[in-house]
């Protein structure tokens, strides 16, 4: 055995979805946060609802990447392959390096077994091309039987708690402290002290054998942390990120939250979080559909509180009619979107890039709303807050992108003091308008102002049919429709975001690199490598959509060479073309439902670079 120092390390985990593969990996993360190691963290769910036991469409992954340093995505390809039966190895390979290390559960080999993955021969390992000296293949099942014989279990229990072992034997491949894990568990299951003591066991069974086998394929590697700034840090992922920005923001601006949501993969759990925190004044509402979500959502803004609801892709296209409605009634309101691979069911648990346009025009008439697009896990809460800021303080619905990728992935969150962000102010009506106020009265800015009903002088009126714009009442005037059509445009134009960031050679890059949302750390990792290996590389990535940053057409029109690259067939770059006069870039664009692979963005990049 010997002990290898590293500066990263990717380690995939895999197994049937019933297998507890991303318990196992998100316990793997959380330990690894805690001890000061930057994480970034894939859950790669099948679309089956449950698949047949041990077949290929069943295999449910999770990749976890932890750094000395920053990381940015969960790596390309893995050292490290947890593979619990036959056809997790079988679909999983290709996401493990060619030297990495690949533990095997080997009473998941069984002839059955090979049928079902598809194998020809009774040996995987040589159909695969897998050197067993890189193998750990261990009866990891039946040493489960073993460590929980006296516990008095059921079957069926004792097998669910495979996992832990694998967890066990991986945390001893990383020097884990089991302390962490172990407290993780003891939360958990705190109301079942059995289950937790049974999974601690196992886990501590898992890291016994790593320490008394001796295999070749046995290292034991350290990834020590360099640049962790002191602070308290969890594991979070995207979505319960969302919902404590939305708490946040709530309580910034002295609200009360309302969910008004139905539920659908990848968004759900944006829902569960919320549901949990009635103590902080959060209203969570499962209706029954999306339009219903949306619309109880207008009345609990029409009511004076923060009103969010939240979709993914198939949702937007239903709760459209009511986000239009507080568009016309000029109502705070936060629209998330977890976007999936479509279109209709499509891919429901894979992450692209596909509702920009939607959520940009996919709305009748003319209905402007802000649209900004979170870029990591971790910012996924700055996101949220910023959205209901910019939802509260302008009076308009605004939407928050995210997607499957960011919303499931996980990273190390460090908890933030709410001190620190702004003030959230809503353009209440002043006091002075009490007996001159209507209902369409407008700040400096061109927002409406907003009469909480029950407040004494203000009573009003709004609706989805057009109003006048000095009376409040209904107008089918031309010139009426007109002029407010034009209000509510200038209204979103208002709206100050920050200048666009250019990352990298910012004066003289010989290829400007552009992306939204949540490929930040992808195309932020093929920057630097492009950097690293003598390349001119800049890279300006989108946050806030719509409005765009005033230095937009600057930034663009300032290199020879542009890249757009998205999970789409071109979204961004459309909108970029319309916005920007003669902006012609190059694209680069997949749709693979996965994310994308760094050393293909580099490779496309320096053939764009080499034209």
């Amino acid at each position: 055995m010997m002990i290898k120092e590293l500066d990263q390390v990717v380690v995939r985990f895999s197994g049937d979805s019933g297998d507890g593969m991303q318990l196992a990996g998100n316990i793997f993360s959380t330990v690894s946060a805690t001890v000061g190691n930057s994480i970034s963290t894939f859950p790669d769910y099948p679309a089956d609802i449950r698949a047949p036991q041990g077949s290929l469409t069943g295999v449910s992954g999770f990749q976890v990447h932890i750094g000395a340093g920053k990381v940015y995505t969960p790596g390309d390809l893995c050292d490290v392959l947890v593979a619990m039966n036959a056809a997790a190895l079988k679909t999983q390979l290709k996401y493990a390096k060619k030297d990495a290390t690949i533990i095997i559960d080997t009473d998941a080999f069984q002839k059955s077994d090979l049928e079902k993955a598809a194998f020809k021969t009774d040996d995987p390992l040589a159909e695969l091309g897998v050197d067993p000296d890189r193998v750990i293949a261990c009866p990891l099942t039946q040493m489960v039987k073993d460590a929980l014989a006296d516990t008095g279990m059921d079957a069926k229990s004792v097998l669910k708690c495979r996992n832990m072992f694998a967890l066990g034997l991986v945390c001893w491949l990383f020097s884990r402290d089991l302390e962490i894990a172990f407290n993780y568990l003891r939360d958990k299951f705190a109301k079942k002290p059995e289950l937790a003591a049974a999974n601690i066991k196992v886990i501590q069974a898992g890291y016994d054998y790593g320490h008394n086998t001796h295999s070749s394929a046995m290292n034991v590697y350290r990834v020590e942390s360099k640049t962790k700034e002191p602070g308290r840090y969890m594991d979070i992922t995207g979505n319960k990120a969302t919902a404590y920005g939305f708490i946040a923001a709530a309580e910034k601006a002295g609200l009360k939250l309302y969910l008004g949501s139905y539920p659908i993969t990848p968004a759900t759990d944006v829902l569960h979080e919320l549901s949990k925190h009635k103590s902080l004044g959060v209203t969570t509402v499962q209706c029954e559909d999306e339009i219903a979500g949306c619309a109880s959502s207008v009345g609990a803004s029409f009511a004076g509180a923060l009103a969010v609801t939240s979709t993914s892709g198939p949702g937007i296209c239903l709760k459209s009619e009511a986000m239009n409605l507080a568009v016309i009634m000029e109502l705070p309101l936060v629209v998330l979107d977890v976007q999936r691979g479509g279109p209709a069911t499509g891919l429901p648990t894979k992450s692209e890039q596909t509702d920009l346009l939607q959520v940009l025009f996919g709305r009748n008439g003319e209905s402007p709303m802000p649209v900004i697009a979170a870029t990591s896990p971790v910012d996924c809460f700055d996101a949220a807050f910023q959205a209901a800021k910019m939802a509260l303080e302008h009076m308009t619905p605004v939407v928050l992108l995210t997607d499957a990728f960011v919303a499931n992935g996980s990273a190390a969150f460090k908890l933030p003091n709410l001190a620190d962000y702004p003030a959230i102010n809503p353009p209440y009506v002043p006091e002075e308008l009490k007996g001159k106020w209507t209902p369409y009265m407008r700040a400096e800015n061109g927002t409406r102002y907003w009469a909480v009903p029950g407040r004494e002088g203000f009573t009003h009126i709004l609706g989805g049919l057009e109003k006048d714009n000095l009376t409040g009442a209904i107008s089918t005037a031309p010139e009426n429709h007109d002029l407010m059509t034009r209000l509510r445009q200038q209204k979103i134009n208002n709206i100050q975001v920050p200048d666009l960031e250019v990352l990298g050679d910012e004066n003289d890059a010989d290829l400007l690199i552009v992306g939204f949302g949540g490929t930040y750390g992808h195309l932020r990792a093929a920057m630097d490598e492009m950097r690293a290996a003598g390349k001119k590389v800049a890279m300006a990535h989108f946050k806030f959509i719509n409005p765009l940053p005033a230095n937009t057409a600057e930034v663009l029109k300032k290199y020879k060479k542009v890249v757009v690259a998205e999970q789409n067939m071109g979204q961004l770059a459309s909108f970029l073309r319309m916005k920007v006069d003669g902006f012609v870039p190059y694209q680069f664009n997949q749709v693979k439902g996965q994310p994308f692979v760094v050393s293909e963005l580099v490779n496309a990049f320096n053939e764009i670079l080499n034209k």
